[in-house]
């Protein structure tokens, strides 16, 4: 994480997955265990296809999925069809997405560090990538000023333009804005264009950081 002091930040903008959830990776070992899927296969499979989406060695999958150019159905398929389970067996497309997630669950001081950020008068903002997620939009209203899901505006982390709509849509610039991320990518690229980044692995630190910052999480 990197942030240097004094500083007056107006808004937090965070991810979702991996930040506001139990980590991806927690999920990822619950669903490949529950499906039988092999696991080493499936972690060439997605570190190559993470590489080139993070690369901008053109379109593929996970970029696809992620600016909403390719359907989850589509994705499903694609994925399905690249990964075997222990035994050699094919692996069901329909449905993928969401047993791959069904293990995420809520990281409530996260949450409760929001609701205390807007309740003393910082802004707040959701900016996720989505891979075709169930999203807790139920709670959003009472946690977000503003909400940008890559695929409902055909932009995705970490192109520039995305980090530009959320700002935007909280009437700041990026200066007075703090991203909160699991990917280093992400992160590099907020920094780029002038926020502070908060590289997340932990609540408490991420807590600590933001504290540091001078806002009341």
């Amino acid at each position: 994480m990197s942030y240097h002091l004094p500083v007056t930040v107006k808004a937090v903008i965070t991810d979702w997955g991996g930040v506001l959830t139990s980590p991806l990776n927690d999920a990822i070992a619950t669903w490949l265990t529950a499906d039988r899927i092999d696991a080493a296969h499936y972690r060439t499979v997605m570190r190559a296809w993470v590489k080139q989406a993070y690369d901008g060695e053109g379109v593929n999958p996970i970029h696809g999925l992620e600016d909403g150019t390719l359907e989850p159905a589509e994705f499903e398929r694609l994925l399905a069809a690249e990964l075997i389970t222990v035994d050699g067996g094919a692996v069901v497309a329909e449905g993928l997405i969401a047993r791959m997630f069904t293990a995420f669950a809520p990281v409530e001081p996260m949450y409760d560090a929001l609701r205390t950020l807007r309740a003393g008068g910082t802004r707040t903002a959701l900016l996720s990538n989505s891979w075709g997620n169930d999203y807790p939009r139920d709670l959003f209203a009472d946690l977000f000023d503003a909400v940008v899901i890559s695929c409902e505006v055909g932009l995705r982390k970490p192109d520039e333009a995305i980090f530009q709509h959320a700002v935007g849509l909280l009437g700041l610039e990026p200066a007075d804005c703090v991203f909160i991320d699991d990917i280093d990518h992400n992160i590099t690229a907020a920094e780029a264009m002038g926020m502070r980044g908060i590289l997340h692995t932990d609540p408490a630190e991420t807590v600590a950081a933001l504290r540091a910052l001078g806002l009341p999480a």
